[in-house]
């Protein structure tokens, strides 16, 4: 590991951290360290094998290491012409999505995907670390859904104030070199999409040379750099607050990030959706104009925060179901609790639901069926693997008529979308954004407002109609080609440097 590398927390993009601030860093990874061990001189073999739920679909290969290599079918080749190597973490299922939407990109363009979970490998520091700050963050979370004081006093200072400080991005710099081990073994060439900005982090210390952090949030938070690496950003809000550092260091004007380091690109969304744009909105809009039941769908991420906002919509809807005004999904991601305490808050929600529960050909038959068929009544899916639970409602998104979601990276999609309150004070910008480009609702912040636009969706046919269009507008002026463009860029790293050579 580089000088250079190991003291990315003493300055950061030309603005020197204070000496408190950098020992407070090397505190920090002196503590995970104490507490799960250094690894940095470990050599863990690498294997790929193609990944069992979204190999075929998105042509992934999952990059094995250690303990997990050996899979049936896999080697420690690696298609260095035209493999990227996706670098994601599970924490919620928001990085996740986003990783898809890579890795579906780079298969239609004619490159060879590698997903790398930093999240997996449990033998490793880098998965130890990770797994005890997404504990704390999980746990955060949930107890913000149970108490406003904690969400007021806790929840919302640390998500929208503390992880946009300098001095937090100084930590996790230090934390991050206990992660860089994994990468040991993947050829430095190959170049990285990080889809959080942790794996950016470990591969920019490991040496990875073409690395490529796509920021996944519309809100400016220093805890998303990653110096080294080429930030994306998909809004030109967000390019703007990242370009000079805003906020992230109190009133201080900063020394801004160079303009070669950070470039807008647009949404990151899948090949599968941003092709089907047009065909999408018009079977939406075909379905209102034949007074086929308004179809809602609701995706239940975490560990079920916010369920009793997505109770209320269910019982709201219920009366409307039965009279076939409206169809409801359901996805409960890999938490069928949640599932089970709604059938128990709402008995009456069994008899008039269908169970897709862990049979993944069959999700993906009600899918494309629901394209072009009658969906009636409501649909509840759980899987228990984690690819199968997140792309679940990527399958679902194309025959829905709105998506409600709190305003995360589904707020990017190009889908109508209802926001219910968010998880965090960072998530309102993605709400906003999509207002303002018009292909989502303002964020309902309780739920009689959310009631409000369930009821204006079935009763006016105008505001799904304006957001249709506003999508198909969106298109034709690029806003959803992001994470072509980040695959882009991210090849065009590494070919730049062939010709530099």
């Amino acid at each position: 590991m580089s000088e250079k590398a190991t003291e990315k927390s003493k300055v950061i993009f030309g603005n020197p951290m204070p000496a408190s601030v950098y020992r407070k860093a090397v505190k920090s990874k002196q503590k995970y360290a104490k507490k799960f061990g250094d690894d940095s001189a470990a050599d863990y073999p690498v294997t790929v094998a193609k990944n069992a739920h979204i190999g075929d679909s998105l042509g992934v290969m999952d990059v094995l290491l250690g303990e997990d290599g050996g899979a049936p079918g896999s080697d420690a080749s690696f298609d260095t012409e035209r493999g990227i190597i996706v670098g994601n973490i599970r924490m919620g299922f928001g990085h996740y999505r986003i990783s898809m939407a890579i890795a579906s990109a780079a298969k239609s363009m004619g490159y060879v995907p590698y997903w790398m979970d930093l999240n997996s490998y449990r033998h490793t520091t880098c998965t130890k670390v990770i797994s005890a700050q997404n504990d704390l963050y999980s746990l955060g979370s949930r107890l913000s859904g149970k108490s406003r004081l904690f969400n007021r006093l806790v929840w919302e200072p640390m998500n929208y104030e503390g992880f946009r400080k300098l001095s937090y991005n100084a930590s996790d710099q230090k934390n991050a070199e206990l992660m860089a081990a994994v990468y040991r073994n993947v050829p430095k060439e190959m170049p990285v999409v990080a889809t959080h900005v942790w794996p950016a982090q470990a591969a920019v210390h490991a040496g990875m040379k073409n690395v490529v952090n796509a920021i996944p949030d519309n809100w400016p938070m220093a805890l998303h750099l990653s110096e080294g690496s080429l930030h994306t950003v998909q809004t030109h809000f967000a390019y703007q607050g990242y370009r000079i550092l805003n906020g992230m260091q109190g009133r201080d004007v900063l020394q801004p990030m160079p303009d070669t380091d950070l470039i807008y690109t647009g949404h990151y969304i899948d090949h599968e959706m941003v092709s089907n744009i047009e065909a999408d909105c018009a079977a939406r809009t075909k379905r209102q104009q034949e007074g086929r039941p308004f179809r809602f769908l609701l995706t239940i991420g975490g560990a079920g925060a916010q369920k009793e906002i997505f109770a209320a919509i269910i019982k709201y809807l219920l009366p409307l179901i039965r009279k076939d005004k409206a169809a409801l999904y359901v996805n409960v991601g890999d938490y069928r609790n949640v599932w089970e305490e709604l059938l128990r808050e709402i008995p009456e929600l069994g008899g008039v639901s269908t169970e897709h529960f862990n049979q993944w050909s069959e999700t993906e038959r009600f899918a494309a069926d629901a394209l072009t068929g009658d969906v009636r009544g409501v649909h509840a899916f759980w899987h228990e693997n984690i690819f199968e639970a997140v792309y679940c409602t990527n399958l679902l998104i194309r025959s829905c008529d709105v998506l409600v979601t709190k305003p995360s990276e589904l707020a990017f999609y190009p889908v109508p979308k209802l926001f219910i309150k968010r998880v965090g004070g960072h998530e309102q910008w993605g709400a906003i954004h999509s207002a303002e480009i018009g292909d989502g609702t303002l964020e309902c912040r309780d739920i009689p407002h959310t009631l409000q636009m369930i009821r204006l969706f079935v009763t006016d046919r105008s505001l799904l109609a304006d957001m249709c269009g506003n999508i198909v507008k969106n298109k034709a002026a690029g806003v959803y080609d992001g994470a072509y463009r980040v695959v882009e860029l991210a090849m065009g790293l590494k070919n730049g440097a062939k010709k530099q050579k």
